[in-house]
């Protein structure tokens, strides 16, 4: 009896709340491609900021950034599923409440130590340190 339960909605037993899309980013496959991407997006900045091989470090930054914005990509292919197709259009309204605050968070950031720099300390000239 309590198996006609599951058969009777059509499911078969299993749960169908979009945990599997089918997409191939939700395979184990996929996650593994997002795990390494991931890494290597981690390990790339570190290598830049380490070795010092870019030289500039507005260029190193730059570089930073833009790697950090591509790994965030990464995430929210390989590990949140979310595509423009998915969900009736809820991840692109995720994808732009993302986007909004990442910028927020970033800009006020370097608002607050930009700020900070030059009011903390007057008469203080960064080219007199040691």
């Amino acid at each position: 009896m309590s198996t006609g339960s599951h058969s009777a909605h059509g499911h078969g037993g299993h749960d169908s709340h979009g945990h599997d899309s089918g997409h191939p980013e939700s395979t184990f496959k996929g996650y593994m491609i997002g795990f390494v991407l991931s890494v290597i997006l981690t390990a790339i900045p570190f290598w830049l900021v380490m070795s010092g091989t870019l030289g500039n470090k507005d260029v190193t930054t730059v570089a930073i950034l833009v790697l950090g914005a591509i790994q965030i990509v990464v995430h929210m292919i390989y590990f949140l599923h979310m595509t423009p197709s998915s969900e009736n259009g809820w991840t692109m309204m995720a994808l732009i409440f993302t986007v909004v605050m990442v910028v927020i968070t970033l800009a006020g950031s370097l608002w607050v130590m930009y700020h900070m720099n030059t009011n903390m300390m007057p008469g203080m000239d960064p080219s007199q340190l040691p």
